[in-house]
């Protein structure tokens, strides 16, 4: 696997699908890897290496919510610095807040309409995964 891959996690099938079909309709190459709720995506972030280059995080996520995954991942020398864009319809003032409270790098509001969410995962994997300069991994020299 590509150490430059997405870690997306979204237990909404057709969400994955629709993001899945943006990044290719946006010509994005990295791989993405699904993870179908907050405890997969622990177990995959903490278990395996390497890191992902960017997690996209829904909030409402079985098992383990998105706001406790996030608590987590910043809570860990590893993933403390790791780019978490939270990617989710909810359109509640505390998530937001809460979400950026516990580190998260952006908040986005899925788009309901298609053409405007594959703009929206083009403009965000520009940035993420081409234009940002992301710090050296924990440990890495």
């Amino acid at each position: 696997m590509s150490d430059k891959y997405v870690l997306l996690v979204e237990d909404n099938p057709d969400d994955v699908a629709l993001t899945l079909r943006a990044f290719k309709k946006s010509n994005i190459l990295n791989s993405v890897v699904v993870a179908k709720d907050g405890e997969e995506a622990l177990e995959r972030l903490f278990s395996s290496s390497p890191l992902p280059q960017l997690v996209l995080l829904d909030l409402k996520l079985p098992k383990v919510d998105g706001l406790e995954v996030l608590r987590r991942l910043r809570q860990d020398e590893r993933t403390r610095t790791l780019p978490v864009v939270i990617l989710t319809s909810s359109k509640e003032e505390k998530d937001l807040i809460e979400g950026y409270s516990l580190g998260a790098n952006s908040y986005i509001q899925k788009p309901v309409d298609f053409d405007q969410f594959v703009e929206a995962t083009r403009q965000l994997s520009l940035y993420w995964l081409v234009l940002n300069v992301p710090p050296p991994a924990a440990g890495a020299p």
